[in-house]
């Protein structure tokens, strides 16, 4: 008898947290290692979506099937965008893996914030809370509560943290006056950003989801052409939230009922974790809610199924690239 995909196995398997292909120029980010392809595939890379977690820009665990959920929640995402802004995606061979053009990254992540909420240093509400009205070069208005929306979304940006540092934050001003993109491509970036959040937020509502915030990455292809890259809307880059009920934990001081990895932040920040010294351990089931949370995002905004990939990973990626080696 056929396996049931339809459901995870039981026990989980043990996560994808390594992988190790005979391709070249291998590049090892938080959650995605790539390579890079020769031949007919020259200027293509290949990338693989590990089940890695990172919060408080640190590797914390690995999270079954997590990775199989951004790769392809990724993909979707991109299809829906790609009459904003064009993206890097070619194809995806594997649950877990995309064949994506190559692209020169920016020197910032793009965060778009909709509502003020957080809990790591660069978060919103964690400046707002002490005092701060001024942030990111926003002014914000007094009054706001954890988790309120924001008049209208705005751009938050940072620098990239290298070699285990932290992201550090900057204005939209500072990002041209200090030379990290061009003028006139970073007006053509901030456009964008604010053009997919929007549809962000309207494909969320649909699903019964607000989308909070999320993290965008542009790159520059060899073309010269502006890319979105890396992943979009994934609960690893945003915060999702269910809609249903937010108004009333909202007036309850409650935190919103999420489909992100904002559960293990708040698990580690309980325990006074915030990125430095030893990684505490959390219980397993803080692991399994969270793969249950981003199976479920996906499900709610794709309206598709989510079909369990076989496990152990790493073999069946093997197999479906050997022709690219």
């Amino acid at each position: 008898m056929a396996p049931d995909r339809s459901r995870p196995p039981s026990p989980a398997p043990e996560p994808l947290t390594e992988i190790d292909l005979p391709l070249d120029d291998r590049r090892d980010g938080k959650v995605r290692v790539s390579y890079a392809l020769g031949g007919d595939r020259h200027g293509q890379r290949l990338f693989v979506t590990t089940d890695r977690l990172s919060a408080f820009d640190r590797i914390i665990a690995g999270v079954p099937y997590k990775g199989q959920v951004l790769n392809q929640l990724s993909a979707w995402w991109f299809e829906q965008t790609s009459d904003i802004v064009d993206n890097h995606v070619v194809e995806l061979p594997d649950p877990n893996v995309t064949i994506a053009r190559s692209a020169t990254p920016l020197l910032v992540e793009v965060v778009v914030r909709g509502h003020i909420t957080g809990v790591t240093d660069t978060a919103l509400w964690t400046a707002y809370a002490r005092g701060e009205r001024t942030i990111y070069g926003h002014r914000l208005p007094d009054g706001l509560r954890k988790n309120d929306a924001l008049p209208h979304p705005i751009i938050t940006p940072t620098t990239k943290g290298v070699a285990g540092s932290h992201d550090v934050p900057i204005t939209c001003a500072e990002v041209a006056q200090q030379g990290l993109v061009e003028p006139h491509l970073w007006g053509r970036v901030q456009a964008a950003a604010l053009a997919v959040f929007e549809r962000g937020v309207e494909r969320g509502r649909a699903a019964g989801l607000i989308l909070a915030d999320t993290k965008y990455e542009f790159g520059v292809a060899d073309s010269g052409e502006l890319l979105l890259i890396d992943e979009v809307h994934t609960p690893d880059s945003s915060r999702w939230w269910v809609e249903a009920g937010y108004p009333e934990r909202l007036a309850a001081g409650d935190e919103p009922e999420s489909l992100d990895k904002e559960v293990v932040r708040r698990a580690l920040a309980d325990v006074d974790f915030r990125g430095d010294g030893d990684v505490p351990a959390l219980p397993d089931e803080v692991w399994a809610a969270t793969t249950a949370r981003y199976v479920d995002a996906y499900e709610r905004l794709t309206g598709e199924a989510f079909v369990y990939a076989d496990y152990p990973a790493a073999p069946r990626i093997r197999d479906a690239v050997a022709h690219l080696e």
